[in-house]
């Protein structure tokens, strides 16, 4: 049993590391905070003057932020979507005993390793490129006109890419979480005459649905930041077709220099984050205290 001086002891030693994570957020933060409150562009050296809330209110007045709302929402709401049904679905297949079965198992989750920028690239250039890609080959093979997937369904291409990088984590969590379900509760409800369907419904989902909470909380505070896999495809187009808001930052900070403005939205983004993280854990994060 712990006693008064090792608690003591123990605390002491982690300070520093506690301290060290601590300044790591909270200096960015602060100023992130302090400049917003400023006009900073970065083209004007030495001429910061107190802005007020006016970079706050110049940020959400731009006409690009709804629809950065908007495509944040579809890409989180399509690749938590693809990513639960397409894991949950590939956790029951590997969960059946065949031939190669570790084998395919490291295949389905290496893509989760995979860098996000080369797996875009990949995707861009290997697959979707409407000339020389595998799936524009096959599209004119077959005697149809060439597709250009990130001219004519970017925001789709974006969120298919998105999910095969997080696919294997879903099917990693799920099937991890299938394989601790006690198969003699599926033996007696199969003797006793209940379908397949019947077993997965009452069953399964009940001892998946923590598992599948967890999938949802984690997948959606990282997909709230998805940044490179527009970068290097769309630039945010065409127009603002692919804009999120994380890239709505990268813009103003980056590319027109407005510091001041891309800290506001960077304060908001940070906010609307926090919301929907407590939203998410009201909603569904009762089922990690089932």
């Amino acid at each position: 049993m712990a006693t008064k001086a090792s608690r003591s002891a123990a605390r002491l030693m982690i300070s520093p590391a506690v301290l060290l994570l601590l300044g790591w957020m909270l200096v960015p933060l602060c100023m992130t905070v302090y400049f917003s409150f400023l006009y900073y562009n970065l083209l004007q050296p030495g001429s910061e003057s107190f802005a007020g809330w006016d970079n706050y209110y110049w940020f959400i007045t731009d006409p690009s932020f709804k629809d950065s709302i908007i495509n944040t929402l579809l890409l989180v709401g399509g690749v938590l979507l693809i990513t639960v049904v397409g894991g949950l679905s590939a956790a029951l297949l590997l969960d059946k005993p065949m031939f190669g079965q570790g084998f395919i198992r490291i295949l389905v989750i290496a893509p989760f390793f995979v860098m996000p920028t080369v797996s875009a690239l990949v995707w861009k250039n290997m697959f979707m490129n409407p000339v020389n890609g595998i799936f524009g080959r096959i599209v004119t093979g077959l005697g149809f006109p060439p597709i250009d997937f990130f001219g004519q369904y970017p925001l789709a291409s974006i969120t298919f890419i998105v999910s095969w990088m997080w696919l294997p984590f879903a099917t990693l969590i799920l099937l991890t979480a299938l394989q601790s379900l006690d198969q003699e509760q599926l033996e007696a409800a199969e003797m006793d005459g209940a379908s397949w369907l019947n077993r997965f419904w009452f069953i399964m989902m009940p001892h998946l649905a923590r598992a599948i909470t967890v999938v949802i909380l984690i997948e959606t505070i990282f997909l709230l930041s998805i940044f490179a896999e527009i970068l290097v495809t769309t630039n945010g187009g065409p127009g603002t077709a692919t804009t999120n808001l994380t890239y709505l930052i990268y813009v103003s900070s980056l590319l027109q220099f407005d510091v001041g403005m891309g800290s506001a939205g960077g304060v908001i983004a940070i906010i609307l984050a926090n919301i929907v993280a407590i939203f998410l854990m009201r909603i569904i994060g009762k089922n990690l205290d089932a």
